[in-house]
């Protein structure tokens, strides 16, 4: 059978045959035809193909075997099977008329699928149908790129994002629904029009910029920046923009995603401006810690809250009313001279003024001259001429520990509305830390003053007591002399004589940490022997006392050092003086004395009642004295403190070991030159 051609829908052969030349020819040009092509006769036997019939079918036919289609398996377009008796061909040739519009899918051998388009077409001679011919239109990527533009505008057409189209002359093409509800114009509103109706004016750049690198096939990726809506607000997007291409590889335009970033730039202000508040709360807490002057507490405090606030100015008024119990004190003030205030007389204990100074709560209006508490006290009625303007106002209470109102932070702003719920609550915490300060100042002032008269006292008092000891003692030595026959009163004058030189020395000790306290605490450094020194405190002991054996071991070899030779004295007798205190039932003291290259090193041992290890800490605090032996020893517990001052002084250390019931050895080092 010779190749036919299908051209139109019905086929009907000439009478005459064809020469062979004109057979041979067409079979050719069937051959070299880039859509698949087949022949059927009457019967539905395949009789002839061309070779893109045996692509698209992969596989080759067998001629007057294959039935209808050399498809090796045919479906229906959902995927279902199709009966090969009801495929376009066989219905043609049952028919005698043609199949238009049919699509069918065709499964290859090697499993792959491809949609298809047949053309099936009726051959007659005549009145006698003889076959039929088909031409079959693999119509896969078609199919693909419809299914393609179909999820791609369902996308689009769902999607939440502005999605835009423009030409590289910035002419919008396609409008989204998402574009519609993030800028206010509908799509007829906007195709046609230039982009630059969406890019407030001093931003026009970017248009440029972008068109720029999108003409150079660049992608624009997460841009943050901001557009204007149909009413001209702006609104920040970040902004993705991808060439668009034909076919041909070409640029065309441009595809735009933009995405409201509105709430995600609202939380990073949120966030940026929580941690600013949170650092300026850190750094008022840590400021205000480290102070115990009340002025300058109040005026940082006042300084910052205007600051976290964004008022125009702020001011703590203190809770002391005049002696009418009517009007309290400005103390502190910020973001306005204080001349602002002078010439207008203190709030008094008006409605506004009275919840904050009773400690009630926080007020906080957005406009306070509508506020129905404002404008009837006499003689302003309101807001006196030349006062800052007022328009906002914010006022929150500071309260002491105790509960007491010990003032107020007040916060004005000319425009209204300007403070929140949230600056309660930072000015609220700061007030806390403001509170907590200023009951540390006042401690502090009151535990400076109670000190100062303490040191008064002490001064006073050892002078005083210092005169009539010094008279007294004159007085014995004129009285022992004169009674140089008589020893007996002779014995209670010299007796009455060490009480006064004891007396002399507590008073003198006194004196000392008056003197410490103060830092007035003289020091005299010279170089002197050291173990000479030693040895004659010791020799001193020795002859005053009659108690104990003082035992004295050094290993100085003459050593001379620059030190304070009185004061080391001094440190050398309130040791053995209290190690003889505290042993009395022991019969000797050990004083040992040894050098370093760098330093002198002086212990005193002892072999009485001890000192318990949870006390050894404290033993060289201000009158401290070691509990259970207070009751039975004299002093003052100032001995070891006025040591451990000298010894500080001269860059050394003092320290002890001690056990209860095994005796106590204390220990000090000085630098042989200091």
């Amino acid at each position: 059978m010779s190749p036919i051609f299908p051209a139109g829908n019905v086929i009907t052969l000439p009478g005459n045959v064809a020469p062979e030349g004109d057979n041979l020819f067409a079979a050719r040009v069937l051959d070299n035809l880039p859509v698949a092509v087949y022949n059927c006769n009457a019967h539905g036997f395949i009789t002839s193909y061309n070779l893109a019939a045996v692509k698209l079918w992969g596989r080759t036919p067998q001629i007057g075997r294959d039935l209808w289609c050399g498809s090796w398996k045919i479906y229906n377009p959902d995927g279902s099977p199709m009966p090969l008796d009801n495929c376009p061909m066989a219905k043609t040739l049952a028919t005698g008329i043609a199949v238009e519009g049919e699509e069918i899918l065709i499964e290859r051998p090697d499993g792959s699928t491809r949609y298809v388009l047949p053309h099936p077409v009726p051959i007659y001679a005549g009145n006698k149908l003889i076959g039929a011919t088909n031409t079959l239109i693999d119509i896969t990527e078609h199919k693909a790129d419809e299914t393609k533009q179909a999820v791609l505008a369902a996308i689009i057409e769902s999607s939440d994002d502005a999605i835009i189209s423009k030409t590289l002359d910035g002419i919008i093409t396609s409008w989204n629904r998402g574009a519609e509800k993030l800028f206010g114009y509908s799509e007829a509103e906007v195709i046609g029009k230039h982009i630059s109706i969406l890019i407030p004016h001093d931003r026009l750049q970017e248009e440029a910029v972008i068109i720029e690198k999108v003409r150079n096939s660049e992608k624009v990726d997460h841009f943050e920046t901001i557009r204007l809506n149909s009413k001209g607000a702006e609104i920040p997007i970040s902004l993705t923009v991808s060439p668009i291409k034909n076919k041909k590889g070409l640029i065309i335009g441009g595809s735009k995603i933009a995405r409201d970033i509105s709430k995600q730039k609202q939380a990073e202000t949120d966030l940026q401006r929580y941690a600013d508040n949170l650092e300026i709360l850190n750094s008022v807490g840590r400021l205000i810690s480290a102070e115990l002057d009340i002025q300058s507490i109040l005026q940082k405090v006042t300084d910052a809250t205007t600051q976290l606030t964004g008022a125009a100015f702020g001011a703590f008024f203190h809770n002391l009313v005049d002696k009418k119990g009517e009007s309290y004190m400005l103390y502190t003030l910020s973001g306005a001279p204080r001349e602002a205030f002078e010439k207008f007389g203190m709030p008094r204990n008006t409605q506004i003024f009275h919840q904050t100074f009773s400690g009630a709560g926080i007020v906080r209006v957005d406009d306070i001259t509508k506020d129905p508490r404002y404008g009837h006290n006499h003689p302003h009625k309101g807001m006196p001429e030349g006062h800052l303007p007022v328009v906002s106002y914010l006022a929150v209470p500071v309260t002491s520990k105790s509960g007491a109102v010990l003032g107020g932070l007040f916060f004005g702003h000319p425009q209204p509305g300007k403070f929140t719920s949230e600056h309660e609550k930072l000015i609220s915490a700061v007030a806390a830390h403001a509170s907590v300060a200023l009951d540390n100042a006042k401690l502090y002032e009151e535990i400076t003053l109670l000190n100062s008269k303490k040191d008064d006292f002490i001064g006073m008092a050892s002078h005083e007591l210092k005169t009539p000891v010094t008279s007294i003692q004159g007085y014995l030595q004129i009285v022992e002399r004169s009674l140089a026959n008589e020893d007996k009163n002779k014995l209670f004058v010299t007796k009455a004589r060490n009480q006064v030189g004891k007396l002399a020395a507590l008073i003198a000790d006194l004196l000392d940490v008056s003197k410490i306290q103060t830092g007035k605490l003289p020091f005299s450094y010279s170089q002197f022997n050291a173990e000479a020194l030693i040895a004659e405190v010791i020799e001193m002991m020795r002859n005053s006392q009659h108690s104990h054996q003082i035992l004295l071991e050094q290993e100085l070899n003459n050593l001379v050092i620059n030190a304070d030779q009185q004061r080391l004295e001094q440190v050398i007798i309130n040791l053995v003086s209290n190690a003889i205190k505290y042993s009395p039932n022991a019969k000797e003291i050990i004083v040992r004395a040894n050098a370093t290259p760098t330093s002198l090193h002086v212990s005193v041992q002892d072999f009485g009642i001890g000192i318990d290890k949870s006390q050894q800490g404290r033993v060289f605090t201000r009158f401290y004295r070691v509990e259970n032996l207070a009751a039975h020893m004299s002093g003052l517990g100032i001995g070891l403190y006025i040591s451990h001052e000298i010894v500080n002084r001269h860059n050394g250390k003092i320290w002890l070991q001690s056990s209860p019931g095994a005796g106590t050895t204390f220990h000090f080092e000085v630098p042989i030159n200091h």
